[in-house]
């Protein structure tokens, strides 16, 4: 049997949660870009319907106490704004007009 990580209100994303659900800045990032366009568009349109709805179930519950399924669904949401970039603004992985640019974050909020 599948294991199940978001909550079951959003179990269409589920298809998702294995390559978006993702704990920080860094590996959301690599993930973006390495992953085609086609593929981040499916994310981005099975997700953006119901992207008010997993901020609204995720606020229902205090940072220093959020369930697993729900700490998996604030990582996907985190994702979805990765890729909402991508797909929105600069129709490719890769910020347009970077060259090389880099940052590297020493620390980021968590969760």
């Amino acid at each position: 049997m599948p294991t199940t990580r978001l909550p079951s209100a959003f179990a269409e994303l589920e298809p998702f949660a294995e390559k978006w659900c993702l704990p920080t800045e860094a590996e959301r990032w690599n993930m973006r870009m390495a992953t085609s366009m086609l593929v981040m568009r499916e994310f981005y349109e099975a997700f953006s319907p119901r992207l008010e709805e997993a901020i609204d179930y995720c606020d229902k519950f205090p940072l220093a106490d959020v369930p697993d399924d729900a700490l998996n669904l604030l990582h996907l949401i985190y994702s979805m704004v990765m890729v909402s970039m991508a797909v929105e603004v600069f129709g490719q992985q890769k910020p347009t007009d970077s060259a090389d640019a880099v940052i590297d974050r020493i620390g980021e909020p968590v969760p």
